[in-house]
């Protein structure tokens, strides 16, 4: 598995992503080029922009780069 997920043109590192937008962008500006993308938003106050499959693609991979924990259920945990 790679630790890059490409968002348009770019390879972004998937340790560098902060958060990721669950609804499209919507400013209402006339000029605004980046309505109906998801926004990612990475370290250091960047940004991508993604389409709904990107998002998704990302959405993965983070996922499975992290494992999936899934959801603890009483006596799950470890004794110490």
């Amino acid at each position: 598995m790679s630790i890059f997920c490409q968002i348009d043109d770019k390879f972004v590192p998937l340790y560098r992503v902060m958060w990721i937008a669950a609804t499209p962008h919507f400013c209402g500006d006339e000029e605004c080029q980046r309505e109906g993308f998801y926004e990612i938003r990475l370290e250091q106050d960047e940004s991508v922009w993604a389409k709904s499959e990107e998002r998704d693609k990302m959405l993965a991979q983070i996922e499975a780069w992290q494992g999936d924990p899934g959801i603890e259920e009483e006596g799950d945990e470890e004794p110490w």
